[in-house]
């Protein structure tokens, strides 16, 4: 068994060192879980018992040491309840995700019982997308980790995102890995030469023909000519002094200097980072509002100009018209807070998007019905949850021009079929607005900008990313970064971008491979059901 945890340790930390955004190590994704599949056939192949809890338990040791190393950041998000209390909070992200993992090995497991071992692979594959795909769609959403993330460094192997998502992604890697744990097997066990050679074969074929392919398409790529230029702000605010000390007029003031100091008179967007506009704005009076006179005012020398920001906003209603509406005794009013993307221009013109995938325990509660009795206690450690509502759709703002945008709010950044339903509504270019400085000086920002790559592949648009203490950057339809800022510096950039209006087969499709994946996964588990209910 003491072999078994120190081969899943091992896969741990192969994984850990691939993961994003330690450059040139993303080839050990290919490998790390090969010590995992050993560990486990093991303890199949062993005569003790409890065999699915031990794998359970092997598998779990093995995947929590990977996202811990990996997220180890959501602690510092966290230290503003309390550093002492913030540390059993973390645990949850930290386990959660191996929880799920875990379970996937675990059915894997069950199914062996019951056909055989290349049967029983391919049900681990869709028992995995499907783990991964529940983790981007319950309440208790957090897919940072999926498999398919991790080759955000190496964009240029996965240009295919395009038709598959990070899905494809996750495929690949699974397929890569049980490919050498199947030839690694074969030789212990004395398989036959031809059936060896046979595996070696198609192993070469599935890494090769991909990357292959994708680097032919990534340095035979070219855009349309459609340039459009683009100012992105960084005011480097801190975040604490952000929410706290410093007023909003001086915020807006720092952002109107650096974005005037690029601007031009063909700019067409200026991209301000998230809640950019700190104080809560009533969207019904937002005309009269002051913050918002501010940066309409700014807009005056740059008649094309659009001023797309972060702002908190929220609506006041008479009744419950919303399910999330709070109400307030003291006023008998309803009212809806919401972590939103605003769209100004030189009219009367206003357009809102509200953050859809919400942080869960920081922006809204999980299981809300269920776990309603909560709220106060995170009241009191000093969050928000609860408090922000989003909307059902993706949204895209279009400026007078005709021009479409995709805004994304921070976390969104992870949900490739969400952005890809806006691109689908006629976006040309995607703006990514965050602020990323709760996490410090971490991977957490390095990993957040990796991430946006593949968003830019998956849809074939150019990500404008604002983030308030960095780092920002321009990202082109290849995925390439061409340019960026620095960690924690006051400044802003500006770039030509190309817009596009192609839509891919991923945007057409969404995340397809994902929902056969599950679906081939409930049927794995009906079928393992039923086999067990005939056994018995």
């Amino acid at each position: 068994m003491k072999k078994n945890i120190l081969l899943a340790i091992f896969s741990g930390l192969l994984l850990w060192i691939g993961w994003p955004p330690t450059h040139y190590t993303t080839f050990l994704l290919f490998v790390g879980l090969v010590p995992m599949l050993v560990a486990i056939e093991n303890i199949i192949q062993s005569n003790s018992g409890k065999k699915g809890k031990k794998i359970f338990g092997t598998a779990f040791i093995g995947f929590f040491i990977w996202n811990t190393l990996s997220i180890f950041w959501v602690y510092n998000s966290l230290k503003i309840i309390g550093e002492v209390v913030a540390i059993p909070v973390s645990f949850i992200p930290y386990s959660l995700g191996p929880l799920l993992m875990a379970t996937a090995c675990w059915l894997y497991y069950r199914m062996r019982l019951i056909t055989n071992r290349n049967f029983s692979l391919l049900g681990l594959v869709c028992f995995w997308i499907a783990y991964e795909y529940l983790n981007q769609s319950w309440d208790l959403k957090f897919p940072w980790m999926t498999l398919g993330n991790g080759l955000a460094v190496s964009h240029q192997w996965v240009q295919w995102y395009e038709y598959t998502g990070v899905y494809g992604g996750t495929l690949w890697i699974w397929t890569i890995n049980i490919l050498l744990f199947l030839v690694y097997t074969g030789l212990k066990e004395g398989q036959n030469k031809f059936s060896r050679l046979k595996l070696i074969t198609v192993f070469v074929l599935v890494l090769i023909l991909p990357m292959s392919y994708s680097l032919f398409t990534y340095y035979n790529y070219h855009e349309q000519n459609n340039p459009s230029n683009i100012v992105v702000a960084q005011p480097n605010i801190d975040p604490y002094a952000k929410e706290s000390t410093m007023p909003a007029s001086l915020q807006l003031s720092i952002l109107t200097h650096i974005s005037d100091s690029l601007g031009q008179a063909n700019t067409e967007f200026f991209i301000w980072p998230e809640t950019a506009i700190a104080d809560e704005i009533n969207e019904d009076n937002i005309r009269t509002n002051t913050y918002f006179q501010q940066a309409q005012h700014f807009l005056n020398k740059y008649k094309n100009g659009n001023l797309l920001t972060g702002a908190e906003t929220y609506k006041i209603y008479n009744n419950q018209a919303t399910p999330t509406a709070t109400y307030d005794e003291e006023h008998n009013i309803y009212s809806d807070s919401f972590n939103t993307a605003i769209n100004i221009e030189n009219s009367a013109e206003v357009q809102f998007y509200h953050k859809s995938k919400l942080v869960p325990g920081v922006e809204a509660l999980p299981f809300p019905s269920a776990l309603a009795f909560l709220k106060p206690v995170f009241a009191h450690l000093g969050g928000a949850t609860g408090s922000y509502a989003g909307q059902k759709d993706p949204g895209v703002f279009y400026a007078q021009s005709g021009i479409g945008v995709t805004p994304a709010i921070c976390y969104e950044t992870l949900w490739g079929g969400w952005i890809a339903q806006s691109v689908k509504k006629g976006s040309q270019f995607i703006a990514i607005i965050t602020n990323d400085g709760w996490w410090e000086d971490t991977p957490g920002k390095d990993q957040h900008l990796d991430y946006a790559k593949l968003r830019a592949i998956e849809t074939r648009r150019w990500v404008c990313r604002s983030a308030n203490t960095g780092i920002s950057a321009f990202i082109n339809q290849r995925g390439d970064v061409v340019q960026q800022t620095k960690w924690w510096v006051r400044t802003a950039i500006k770039q030509n971008i190309n817009l596009n209006s192609d839509i891919t087969f991923y945007v057409h499709y969404g995340d397809y491979l994902a929902k056969i994946g599950c679906l081939l996964a409930l049927l794995g588990v009906v079928f393992i059901g039923i086999k067990m209910a005939i056994r018995k």
